[in-house]
């Protein structure tokens, strides 16, 4: 037997269906798709070709034709580095430095630019808050799915980025639905085409998202099926990421800004004293996703958070308007922050354990409950939350990147910035619900308001009943 038969039988034993086709005609296919003479490479050469067309999208049991004509899949392009974007007032100035300690003025004074801005909008009320928390949430989603078009881009996927920025629509419609109907029951009742949209919210949410799915099915392109797929799978990861941890963002702020105000702060404070003692004392690598992380900025950074976060959550907690839960008021339609401030914002005294007693000459000390509260968020901050950043260093090492992008001079994209962030959020949420908060008086009245007279009327008749059991209504109010 020839080399050549050997090749065709190789071909045959790897059960390689290609449209069913006989013994002779698969020599001819694979001389075709290899784009070597069969009687030139023989056996060795066919054998390498078949091997390559087996480790392709047969491998996982696909059959039929397959996609000779598309590119390798992993082939994937190198996104482009993003272009310098420090202002030239500033390379001026900082010209006759060295590249280490001008990176270190662009981004303190970068900082403390961010750090302004942060306390402005913060003055300009809770509503503010949430248009910052969409924009940074629309930014993010930006720039992930701009590195996946750039990565991809010279496949011409057919309606990725439209059928990304739809879904990021929907979702948004879906979240942003369910906080108008949790937290603004008076304005629903009040307006009936948002009745209308609260009452059937889900469905229609869900509607939009099927339009989406069809219009991506319908999209599918015979040589890119994978690809598309990736970056299906690409979009929908960006948005439980970004978009879900902006929800709980916005959650915990409805509950108290300074929910909003303290776990931010203390994430930022992290980030700048790691970077500081790293800086001028770093000596021990941490960890290799990050090369420039090291113990020493770890460590110094945790105990200088811890501390600030004791400190700026008794500041806070003095005040009405970091305290008091956000909510709707129908009179004067905006955002209302006043209240008789909880237990967790009241000044108690407690006894301090002997160990500290001897080390602080003292038995007892007053301080706030949510002082306490600010030391577990510090510590998770500290320890866990630039796991954030390690997992966004991944993720930048994977695409051969620096930065997301070059929004923010010596700091990169608004990822790079908010990579801790939304995992921070996401811990604040769940503490919140589990140790804090139960079930929230406000948003249950307004989820009352929404319901229909008659549901109204048998919720209110039931409540009555039990309070007579437990003798919590007056006789003279009873035998009215």
């Amino acid at each position: 037997m020839s080399s050549n038969d050997h090749s065709c039988s190789y071909f045959s034993r790897l059960n390689y269906n290609i449209g069913n086709c006989e013994e002779t005609k698969c020599c001819d296919r694979l001389e075709e798709h290899c784009a070597i003479p069969k009687q030139a490479k023989g056996l060795d050469a066919f054998s390498s070709c078949v091997q390559q067309e087996t480790d392709g999208e047969d491998r996982i049991g696909l059959t039929g034709e397959g996609d000779r004509d598309s590119k390798p899949d992993t082939d994937t392009p190198e996104v482009p580095p993003p272009g310098e974007r420090t202002p030239k007032c500033l390379n001026k100035a900082l010209g006759g430095l060295s590249s280490r300690w001008k990176n270190w003025w662009i981004r303190g004074i970068l900082t403390l630019t961010m750090i302004t801005g942060f306390f402005l909008i913060i003055s300009l009320g809770p509503f503010m808050l949430i248009l910052v928390v969409m924009g940074i949430q629309i930014k993010c989603f930006q720039e992930i799915i701009t590195i996946g078009y750039r990565v991809y881009h010279s496949y011409d996927l057919p309606w990725f980025r439209t059928l990304s920025w739809y879904f990021l629509i929907c979702v948004n419609y879906f979240f942003y639905g369910e906080t108008v109907a949790d937290y603004f029951g008076a304005l629903v009742q009040r307006e009936e085409p948002l009745q209308f949209l609260v009452r059937y919210h889900r469905f229609i949410s869900f509607a939009l998202y099927l339009a989406g799915f069809c219009m991506f099915v319908l999209s599918l392109v015979k040589k890119h099926y994978r690809l598309q797929f990736y970056m299906f799978a690409w979009t929908h990861v960006t948005l439980l990421i970004v978009v879900t941890q902006s929800h709980l963002v916005i959650q915990n702020l409805f509950e108290g800004m300074i929910w909003f105000i303290v776990p931010i702060s203390i994430v930022i404070c992290n980030d700048i004293m790691a970077y500081l003692f790293g800086f001028f004392f770093g000596r021990t690598p941490l960890i290799k996703l990050s090369p420039k992380k090291t113990w020493e900025g770890f460590i110094g950074g945790f105990f200088s958070t811890v501390v600030f976060g004791y400190i700026f959550a008794y500041l806070l907690a003095q005040y009405k308007y970091f305290v008091c839960p956000v909510e709707y008021n129908s009179e004067t339609n905006s955002f209302a922050v006043e209240c008789d401030p909880s237990e967790l914002f009241v000044m108690q005294e407690y006894t301090l354990p002997s160990v500290m007693q001897t080390v602080l000459r003292l038995k007892t000390m007053n301080l706030y409950p949510f002082q306490i509260h600010s030391i577990a968020l510090s510590t998770f901050a500290s320890l866990i939350g630039p796991f954030g950043g390690f997992f966004a260093s991944g993720f930048k090492r994977a695409f051969k990147i620096k930065d997301f992008a070059d929004t923010i001079p010596g700091h990169g994209g608004i990822v790079d910035r908010f990579d801790c962030q939304y995992l921070m959020a996401t811990f604040v949420h769940v503490y919140i619900t589990s140790f804090i908060r139960g079930p929230n008086p406000s948003k249950v009245l307004q989820q009352l308001l929404v319901l229909q007279p008659e549901q109204q009327l048998s919720i209110f008749n039931t409540l009555k009943y039990h309070l007579k059991e437990r003798g919590m209504i007056p006789k003279a109010v009873e035998g009215q």
